[in-house]
Parts: C-alpha cells; sequence; structure tokens
C-alpha cells in the first residue's frame, strides 16, 4: 500500500470501509452462485435442446443450438433475482429455450407446399368430424385427406414444427401444459384469469382425447419426457412416438381451435 492509499485508509470513516467490504464480499458471493448456477444446470441445455429437435423432424445443428443455449443460461444466471418466486430452474429453463428458439427461428422456415398440405389435412379433420360426429382415428384421416398414412404423418409433422415455433417462447412455464399457454412477462388480475381459464380449457380438451393421445401428450408435457423417454414408457420406437405426439398435438389442436 502506497503512503497516499494508507493516508486515505486512515481518514476514511469505519462504517464507509465496512460498507465497501460488505459490497465486495457480496460482489465475490454473488458471482460464486452465478457460477454455481451455470454448472449445475449445463445438463438442462441439453435437455431443452434435445426436446427441441425432436419435435422438428429435420436436420439441424446441434452444437449451435447448444451454445445458443448456453449462452441463455449464462445470462438467466446473471439476470436472476433470488427474492423472486421463480425458483432458477423455472427461469433459467425460460431463458434457455428462449435463447434456442430465437436461434432456430433465425434461420427456419416452413415450405408454403407443406403450409398448403397443412390445411388440406385441417380440412378433412373438419369434414369427417362434422359427417360423424367424432374425430377421425389416423386412418380414416388420412382416407378423407386421400393421402397415405406414411404422407400424413409427415404432414402432421410439419404441422407440429410450424406449431412449434409459433408457441413456444411465449410461456413462463418450463414444462406441463402451460407450454401451450402464452404468458404475460408481467401478468395483471384479468391476464392470470385468463390464463387459468385457459388451463381449464386444455385440461377438458385432453381428456376429450383417446387414450393413447392423452398419454401421449401427458408423458412429453406433464412429465417433461424427450422422444426417447416417451417412447420406452410407450414400448414404440423413437420415431413411432415422433408420429404419435404429431398426431395428438394436431388433434389437440383442433378440439382447441372448435371451442368457442
Amino acid at each position: 500500500m502506497s503512503e497516499s492509499d494508507a493516508k486515505t485508509a486512515v481518514q476514511t470513516p469505519p462504517q464507509t470501509l465496512a460498507a465497501r467490504a460488505r459490497k465486495a464480499y457480496s460482489h465475490q458471493l454473488r458471482e460464486s452462485m452465478e457460477e454455481k448456477w451455470i454448472l449445475g444446470h449445463l445438463p438442462l441445455v441439453r435437455h431443452i435442446v434435445q426436446k427441441v429437435v425432436a419435435q422438428l423432424g429435420r436436420k439441424v445443428d446441434v452444437e449451435d443450438l447448444i451454445s445458443s443455449g448456453t449462452l441463455g443460461l449464462v445470462k438467466a444466471a446473471r439476470a436472476y433475482d433470488p427474492s423472486k418466486n421463480a425458483e432458477f430452474k423455472t427461469y433459467a429453463y425460460i431463458r434457455i429455450r428462449g435463447a434456442v428458439i430465437d436461434e432456430l427461428r433465425a434461420n427456419s422456415f416452413v415450405p408454403s407446399a407443406a403450409h398448403r398440405q397443412i390445411r388440406l389435412v385441417q380440412q378433412a379433420y373438419q369434414r369427417f368430424t362434422g359427417a360423424n360426429g367424432q374425430p377421425p382415428a389416423d386412418e380414416e384421416l388420412a382416407a378423407e385427406a386421400g393421402v397415405s398414412l406414411a404422407q400424413l404423418y409427415r404432414t402432421l409433422e410439419e404441422a407440429r414444427q410450424q406449431h412449434f415455433l409459433s408457441i413456444h417462447g411465449l410461456s413462463d412455464e418450463p414444462s406441463g401444459l402451460d407450454a401451450f399457454v402464452p404468458a404475460d412477462r408481467g401478468p395483471t388480475p384479468a391476464a392470470e384469469a385468463e390464463r387459468k381459464e385457459m388451463l381449464e380449457k386444455l385440461a377438458k380438451a385432453i381428456a376429450t382425447m383417446d387414450e393413447r393421445d392423452r398419454i401421449t401428450i401427458l408423458l412429453y408435457y406433464e412429465r417433461d419426457l424427450t422422444m426417447k423417454e416417451g417412447a420406452a414408457v410407450l414400448g414404440v420406437t423413437e420415431s413411432r412416438f415422433s408420429q404419435l405426439h404429431a398426431s395428438a398435438l394436431f388433434k389437440l389442436s383442433m378440439i382447441l381451435r372448435s371451442e368457442p
């Protein structure tokens, strides 16, 4: 310590020195906590990326998505306020997923031909339901749309990709049915009431689905399983679970669309 520094230290009131020491200690403690949060939640980045990639049905640069998700995790650790109600994992999930979806949105598109095919399948679903009073099974939907079952599943997986990119990054919940419901960043009582009503509609819609579709939706969204994990539960291949998931998600969206 130089002579001038020593004089300054002597002249500085003890209360000020103590405040500076507390501030320095608090800063070091915060940095230590941020490092702990980041290192402890790195596996969450890969989990989120795996779920995102599984829904897209096409090849993407996984490492780029992991890099974007990791950056989202770092930003989450730096911005997290422990005094808020949300746990860090919940907050980090939102920021990581948002960063991954932003990366995808910057490099993704759904061809116009796919949009047309999706609309044709939607119209076929509505025709069948109107004529028969109940939603079609996959085989019946394919026949009504005039396509093979394999083509139907490809179209539904493209529809899932479109739906996925439109709804994700909007929810403030990491998993479960809330993943379907957009959330206000600063929720008002009216917004919270609207959100609760939408969740009730979701639960009611899922309850009307057949058992296979209902289980598929709940495994993926409520249990937060990956495609591979969900496939293991149902005893099917991962590609088959992807088809079942796309079909179930399409039917759920059509049920919700028909609600007043």
